[in-house]
């Protein structure tokens, strides 16, 4: 399988009821959950990449364009941007649907980065006949 095909193949979607319990008292999804279940979908696509054991070390800019209110369907997509030596970059982003109608808008976004770890925690490489490559 090439590279394409790899990236290609670990896309992740997950979809999540917004029940109640998850919400504030705005009847919106709490941006920390948000933040929590996208930080899930970019550990599970970089495992579905690489097949490697991953830790989350940072994530960049997560924009919260659109609340996220109760009783609403949810789906994050991450996909794999940029893969360097021990790290790569997954883009997450999270699509609100409404239960009992033809709407969706794309609510947050936001990139993670992993680092690929061994059995001794510490950084290895991804592949090792792997150039660092940006994807677009």
């Amino acid at each position: 399988m090439n590279y394409q095909e790899k990236i290609k193949n670990s896309e992740t979607h997950v979809f999540k009821v917004v029940f109640p319990n998850i919400t504030n008292h705005h009847n919106t999804m709490f941006g920390g959950t948000v933040m929590e279940m996208m930080d899930e979908v970019a550990f599970m696509t970089a495992t579905r990449f690489a097949r490697k054991s991953f830790v989350t070390v940072s994530c960049d800019r997560i924009d919260f364009k659109k609340p996220i209110p109760a009783d609403t369907l949810v789906e994050l997509i991450g996909k794999v941007k940029y893969v360097g030596n021990s790290s790569l970059k997954v883009n997450v982003e999270v699509f609100v649907e409404e239960m009992y109608a033809e709407s969706r808008e794309k609510a947050v976004a936001g990139d993670f980065t992993l680092v690929a770890i061994g059995a001794d925690k510490k950084p290895m490489r991804i592949f090792e006949d792997l150039q660092t490559s940006e994807t677009t």
